[in-house]
């Protein structure tokens, strides 16, 4: 069977008997194939070029939105591959009778574009302008079906003067605040990181040893919707269980009791501590109290306490992911005052600074239950705690001894050593002991969650500004809407 020609084959074929091409034509030929190639490419990009603009002119509507990128200056295969399905989709969608909006933007703030300009010498909007430039004429070659005519960047003052509007609406309602709090201090960049950025305790892009430090940070109040967006789950039929799984774990909502110790003497101007806790069935079990180095009280008593100072400072320099891993980094500084139990008469317990204990969770407080949690039992055995064990699993034949336990048990199982909780298992136990709580005034049901306020501050240059003043007289109160934008400084060092 005869080799078909290339449809960008000259439509004059060889005649019969004439002779071949010579080698230097083969490759003539080769070399004008792919201007060919490009020519088509050009062609059909002109004809595109406002094909795909949005027309609000049909009863169908269809919106198409991939991530805006980076403009880092070159496209990748990454970038190919995600506009790819999204091009698809909006050429389907279009085929079938929809008018599409499908736009192109920039998401253009950010450290990288700061960072570049520090090591180039110039300003970070002409660097960030450049960049765009250059990926547009990139992703205009590759003939995606976009709306051009929409174009943005979120460095635009046009662009995120919309920005602050809604910051000035969420802080008249409520959900934007100030107030200082523990952050993860990159010295390398000179800006806070979210948790999520840190990687074993270093910055992602850094590699800088990360510092823990307090500072005021402004702060989106997300934890307002915990509620909300962990019932929405559940119709979020399309998604993949374990990305309804992940959210879920994101989220972090705990149905447990809050509970109050009350404290022999008081911890700077608390005569109480507040803990909240998931397992309130295994207070029985509990043997020591510890509060995060963080808590208010424990902040309070360092300003007289120079040793408690300086277990602080040493809290600190530990790496939260080293501390999770490794038992003897699970550190303890005992305070003077004890805890009264609130269910036994007379009994008290030691009061400790544990740098286990996270700020973030709860009330940044535990009741320690060594027999059945795993890092409160290296933590009783490091300082020689009890460990009182009150769950025995269903397939024991004994009642278990601490003195023998080489690990916490967090199964299910029965009661034991638990006074009015003995003989029921623990789904029912958690009811009885919070029905007793509330009782006797003690604590009470509550549900929290793991998801933190959003902090949205950051320590650099090129980000949108947040429209709030700082008046000596008045306090911080918001720009005027109507004098939007607060746009940022050009002459900048």
């Amino acid at each position: 069977m005869p080799k078909p020609l290339s449809p960008l084959a000259s439509s004059q074929s060889t005649p019969q008997g004439a002779r071949a091409p010579t080698s230097a034509n083969a490759t003539a030929n080769s070399v004008d194939e792919p201007l060919a190639i490009r020519a088509i490419e050009q062609k059909w990009q002109i004809e595109w070029r406002d094909q795909f603009n949005f027309e609000h002119d049909k009863a169908r509507k269809w919106y198409v939105l991939e991530m805006f990128p980076y403009p880092s200056g070159k496209i990748h295969v990454g970038h190919v591959r995600n506009y790819t399905m999204g091009d698809v989709i909006a050429r389907y969608r279009r085929a079938r009778g929809y008018d599409v909006l499908h736009p192109m933007g920039w998401d253009a703030f950010g450290l990288p574009a700061e960072n570049a300009a520090l090591a180039c010498g110039v300003h970070p909007a002409r660097w960030t302008q450049d960049n765009i430039k250059a990926m547009r004429a990139e992703l205009k070659a590759l003939g995606f079906a976009l709306d051009w005519s929409r174009e943005f960047a979120t460095c635009d003052p046009s662009y995120y003067r919309h920005e602050q509007a809604m910051f000035i609406d969420f802080y008249e309602n409520g959900l934007a605040y100030r107030a200082k709090s523990e952050v993860n201090w990159d010295p390398v960049e000179q800006t806070v990181l979210a948790n999520e950025q840190v990687i074993d305790g270093r910055g992602w892009r850094s590699g800088a040893k990360i510092v823990k430090t307090e500072r005021m940070q402004w702060n989106l109040r997300i934890s307002a919707f915990a509620d909300e967006l962990d019932d929405a789950i559940e119709g979020l039929d399309q998604w993949p269980e374990k990305v309804k799984l992940m959210q879920r774990n994101w989220i972090g909502r705990s149905d447990g009791a809050s509970i109050v110790f009350d404290l022999t003497t008081s911890i700077g101007d608390h005569g109480a501590i507040e803990v909240f806790t998931t397992r309130p069935d295994t207070l029985f079990g509990a043997s020591f109290l510890a509060l995060s180095p963080q808590h208010e009280a424990v902040q309070a008593q360092a300003q007289s306490d120079s040793r408690l100072a300086e277990f602080l400072q040493k809290c600190r320099r530990l790496d939260e992911s080293t501390i999770a891993q490794d038992h003897e980094d699970k550190l303890g500084y005992l305070l003077a005052p004890t805890a009264r139990h609130p269910f036994i008469e007379g009994k008290s317990l030691p009061v400790f600074v544990a740098n286990y204990v996270l700020a973030e969770y709860g009330t940044g407080a535990i009741f320690g239950c060594p027999a059945h949690d795993e890092r409160d039992f290296h933590f009783a055995r490091r300082y020689d705690l009890p460990i009182l064990p009150v769950v025995r699993a269903d397939d024991s034949e004994s009642t278990p001894q601490g003195a023998t336990m080489t690990e916490a048990y967090i199964g299910d199982g029965m009661l034991i050593n638990s006074d009015f909780l003995d003989g029921h298992r623990v789904a029912d136990a958690i009811g009885i002991a919070i029905d007793r709580l509330e009782h006797t005034q003690k604590g009470a049901r509550q549900r929290t969650c793991r998801l933190r306020d959003w902090g949205i501050s950051r320590q650099r240059y090129w980000g949108c500004p947040i429209p709030m003043i700082h008046c000596s007289v008045c306090g911080i109160v918001p720009v005027p809407k109507a004098q939007l934008p607060v746009e940022l400084p050009d002459n900048v060092d």
